[in-house]
C-alpha cells in the first residue's frame, strides 16, 4: 500500500442512478427475520423480549413490525413461542392491523403525545401482565443500544424509559436482562447479516444519499447558501437518518447544527452529511480550484491529510473480506493511517442498515468476523491538528458468491449498478476492490478535496 502512488488528477465522475424504485420486504424475509431471533432467544434461555421504540431508536421494532411508532412510543412484547403483542398510543393504534409481524395490540395511552386523552387507561405493569411476563423466569429489554463498558455489568443497563422499566419490574420476578445483543451484536445479531431482498431494500438509500451528495458537490460555488446545499441532500420524501450537514467555515456557531443562510465564500472548508435507511455519505474539503488557494497554515493539506487518508480508504476496500476478523481490519487501518499521527479514535467502519451506526465488530482485538451479508459504512475519520478534515464514508455490503449470485439472479437491475460502480471503482479511481464487496453507494471511493476542481479526485 505504502508503495501506491496515490495523485489528484483529472477523472470522470461517477455516474448516477436516479429513478430507482424501492424494494420491499417480503413476507418470507419478514418471517426469516421473526425465525432468526426466535432462534437466539432459545439460545440464551430467552422467555420473552420487551422491545422498545420511538422515532429516533425504532430501529429493532422496526425490524419485526415493519413501521416505528413516529412521534410516539410503543413496545413489542414477543414471547419464545413466537406470539407477539404490541403496545401502541392512541395514533398508532391503527397500525397494528398493517404490523408485518401479526399482533395481539393493546392500547397504552401513556404512551400518546401530552394533554391527549387518557381513554383505556391502566397500569402499565397490568398489561404487561396480561401479556403473561408475571409467570417468565428471563426478559430481555430491548432499547437501541448494547453496552460495552469494560467496568460495569451491561447486561443491568437499560436504555427504555424509567417508567417502562419500573412496570415491567412491578409484573415480574423474572431475571431482566439487556437483550439488544441480539439484534445488533456483529458475530451473532439476527439483524447484522442480511439476504438478497434486504440488500435490495437498503441499496435504495445508499444510492440516494451518493446520488444528493454528488448533486451537492456539483452545486458549491461561492455565494450559494448553506440551505441550499442542504435542500439537494434530501430526496424523494425520505427520511433521513442523520442531521444534514452543509455547514462553511467556523462550524456550531451558537450551537447550531443545522444549515443556515450563510453564503459559502472560496477559500473556506465545507463539510456536507447525508444519510438514508442503507447508508450515508459525507465529503468534507475546501472550497477552492487548487492547492495555490490553500491557507498558509495548510499549503501541504494534501499531503498532510487528504493523501493518507485515501490511502487508507483505499486499504479498506482492497483487503476486506468475509471471514476476516474485525480486529483485523481495525489493525490493517492502524498501520497504514496510525491514530497518534492522524488523530482517529472511533471504529474505521461499522454496521448500518435502518440506522445510521447499528454496531462495530471492527475495534482493537475484535474477534467477530466479517460475514457474508453484512453492510458497512466506511468511516475513518482523520482529525489533525491545525488542519480541515477529509471524509469519503459510503456503504458497502460484503457478499460471498452465493449471495453475489442470488442478488444477480432475483435483482438483475440491482446487480448491474453493483457491477458498474466495481468498474468505475476498479478502472477509473484504480482501486483493486475485493472481490467480496458490493458498492451500494454511486461515490465509493470518490474524492474531490478541491470543490470547484468538479473534474478532478484522488486515484490510487
Amino acid at each position: 500500500m505504502n508503495s501506491r502512488v496515490i495523485q489528484l488528477q483529472t477523472t470522470q465522475p461517477p455516474r448516477q442512478f436516479n429513478d430507482v424504485e424501492p424494494v420491499l420486504l417480503s413476507d418470507a424475509t419478514m418471517l426469516e427475520r421473526k425465525n432468526k431471533l426466535l432462534e437466539r432467544m432459545r439460545e440464551e434461555r430467552f422467555d420473552a423480549l420487551v422491545i422498545y421504540a420511538d422515532k429516533e431508536h425504532g430501529g429493532n421494532f422496526e425490524y419485526l413490525t415493519g413501521f416505528i411508532p413516529r412521534f410516539e412510543e410503543g413496545l413489542l412484547v414477543l414471547d419464545k413461542s413466537g406470539h407477539a403483542t404490541a403496545i401502541l398510543g392512541n395514533e398508532n393504534l391503527k397500525m397494528a392491523q398493517h404490523s408485518r409481524l401479526p399482533v395481539a395490540l393493546k392500547h397504552c395511552p401513556y404512551f400518546s403525545l401530552p394533554n391527549q386523552p387518557m381513554d383505556n387507561e391502566k397500569p402499565l405493569s397490568q398489561l404487561f401482565g396480561e401479556t403473561g411476563l408475571s409467570t417468565m423466569s428471563k426478559i430481555g429489554l430491548v432499547g437501541w443500544k448494547m453496552f460495552t463498558a469494560t467496568i460495569a455489568d451491561n447486561t443491568k443497563f437499560f436504555d427504555l424509559p424509567y417508567f417502562i422499566v419500573d412496570a415491567v419490574k412491578n409484573s415480574t420476578h423474572a431475571e431482566l436482562v439487556n437483550a439488544a445483543h441480539l439484534f445488533i451484536r456483529g458475530d451473532k445479531g439476527a439483524r447484522t447479516v442480511n439476504n438478497a431482498n434486504e440488500i435490495a431494500h437498503y441499496e435504495y438509500g445508499a444510492n440516494l444519499a451518493s446520488n444528493c451528495m454528488l448533486k451537492a458537490l456539483d452545486a458549491v460555488e461561492p455565494g450559494i447558501r448553506e440551505t441550499e446545499l442542504g435542500a439537494l441532500l434530501a430526496d424523494e420524501g425520505q427520511y433521513q437518518t442523520v442531521v444534514a450537514i452543509a455547514a462553511a467555515g467556523q462550524r456550531f456557531e451558537k450551537a447550531n447544527l443545522y444549515p443556515t443562510y450563510k453564503q459559502i465564500q472560496r477559500g473556506q472548508p465545507l463539510s456536507m452529511t447525508t444519510g438514508f435507511k442503507g447508508g450515508l455519505s459525507s465529503r468534507t474539503g475546501f472550497v477552492i480550484a487548487d492547492e495555490s488557494e490553500l491557507p498558509e497554515n495548510q499549503k501541504d493539506y494534501v499531503d498532510r491529510v487528504v493523501k493518507p487518508y485515501f490511502g487508507a480508504v483505499v486499504c479498506w476496500l482492497e483487503n476486506i473480506h468475509v471471514g476476516m476478523p474485525g480486529g483485523k481490519l481495525y489493525q490493517l487501518i492502524e498501520e497504514v493511517l496510525p491514530k497518534e499521527q492522524y488523530g482517529w479514535h472511533l471504529n474505521p467502519g461499522h454496521l448500518s442498515a435502518d440506522e445510521e451506526w447499528m454496531s462495530s465488530p471492527v475495534y482493537p482485538a475484535s474477534n467477530e468476523t466479517l460475514k457474508s451479508g453484512m453492510i458497512l459504512q466506511i468511516d475513518i475519520i482523520p482529525s489533525v491538528p491545525g488542519y480541515t478534515g477529509t471524509s469519503a464514508e459510503e456503504s458497502v455490503a460484503l457478499a460471498d458468491a452465493t449471495l453475489r449470485q442470488q442478488i444477480a439472479q432475483e435483482y438483475p437491475a440491482l446487480w448491474a449498478r453493483i457491477e458498474a460502480r466495481r468498474s468505475y471503482i476498479r478502472e477509473v479511481l484504480n482501486i483493486a476492490l475485493a472481490d467480496d464487496v458490493m458498492p451500494l453507494s454511486n461515490s465509493v471511493g470518490y474524492l474531490r478535496p478541491f470543490m470547484l476542481a468538479k473534474d478532478k479526485s484522488l486515484t490510487a
